[in-house]
C-alpha cells in the first residue's frame, strides 16, 4: 500500500524545487558554479578521508568529512547565489527596496516614500538603529529628495537618529551587495517599544507613495510616473 504524502514530504519537495530553481538562476550568471561546488565538496571530503587514513579512523573522519563537505558546499552556494542575484538586480529601479525587504527581522521597510519623474527614489527602513533612508538614482537629484525626507523625519520623530545611504558604485555611495551589511553595522540605539512607536508615528504621517500600487522588488524598466507626479499631503 502506497504511503500517503505528508505535509513534511510536501515541504521537502518544495525546498528541493526552490534549491533547483536557485541553482538554475545562479548558473545563468555564474557558469562555473557547478565546478566550484564540486571542488569544494570533494576537496573537503578528501582532506578528512586522508586524515582519517593517516590517524587510523577513516570511517569516523569520513562521516565527519561528508557532513562538513555538505555544509561547506551549502555556504559557498549561498554566497555565490547571493552575488549572482545582486548582479542581476544592480542598476534596476527598485533593486534597493528588494534588498531592504529581505534584510531580516527587526526592520520595517516602506518602499518609495519619495520619488520624482526621473524614477529617482527614496526608501525607508526603521529598526533599532533608527531610521535609514536609502536612495537610488542620479546622485545629484536624490540628494534633494534625501534632504526633504530628513527634514520631514526631524519634524515627526526628532528624537530618532536618521541615516541616509545612496546606492551606487560612485564615490561616497554604497554598492547594492553591501547595503545589507552597511545597515546592520549601524549601532542599535532604540528599544523594541521605541521602534514600534516610531513606526506608528510615521504610519500616521502617511507616505508620499502610499496610494500608488507599486510592485514589490525591482520596478519594470521604462515605468513612468503619472503626469504631474504624486502630490504631497
Amino acid at each position: 500500500m502506497a504511503r500517503k504524502e505528508t505535509a513534511a514530504d510536501a515541504a521537502n519537495a518544495g525546498r528541493l524545487k526552490q534549491i533547483a530553481l536557485t541553482y538554475k538562476m545562479t548558473r545563468k550568471a555564474d557558469k562555473k558554479i557547478g565546478l566550484v561546488l564540486a571542488a569544494v565538496g570533494i576537496g573537503t571530503l578528501g582532506v578528512f578521508l586522508a586524515i582519517g587514513f593517516v590517524t587510523g579512523y577513516p570511517v569516523y573522519l569520513g562521516i565527519l568529512g561528508l557532513l562538513l563537505a555538505f555544509l561547506a558546499t551549502a555556504i559557498v552556494f549561498g554566497r555565490r547565489a547571493e552575488r549572482a542575484a545582486f548582479g542581476q538586480m544592480e542598476g534596476q529601479p527598485g533593486a534597493a527596496a528588494a534588498v531592504l525587504d529581505n534584510i531580516g527581522r527587526g526592520w520595517t521597510t516602506t518602499p518609495a516614500v519619495a520619488m520624482n519623474r526621473s524614477q529617482d527614489v527614496v526608501h525607508r527602513a526603521v529598526g533599532k538603529a533608527g531610521i535609514v533612508l536609502v536612495a537610488e538614482g542620479n546622485p545629484n537629484r536624490v540628494k534633494s529628495l534625501l534632504a526633504a525626507e530628513k527634514k520631514k523625519m526631524n519634524r515627526i520623530v526628532a528624537d530618532v537618529p536618521v541615516h541616509d545611504v545612496i546606492v551606487g558604485n560612485g564615490e561616497g555611495q554604497i554598492e547594492l551587495k553591501k547595503l545589507r551589511t552597511t545597515m546592520l553595522k549601524y549601532p542599535r540605539v532604540l528599544t523594541g517599544p521605541q521602534v514600534t512607536t516610531t513606526n506608528d508615528r510615521l504610519r500616521a504621517m502617511g507616505d508620499l507613495m502610499s496610494n500608488m500600487p507599486l510592485p514589490k522588488g525591482p520596478m519594470p524598466k521604462g515605468m513612468r510616473m503619472p503626469k504631474g507626479g504624486p502630490k504631497a499631503r
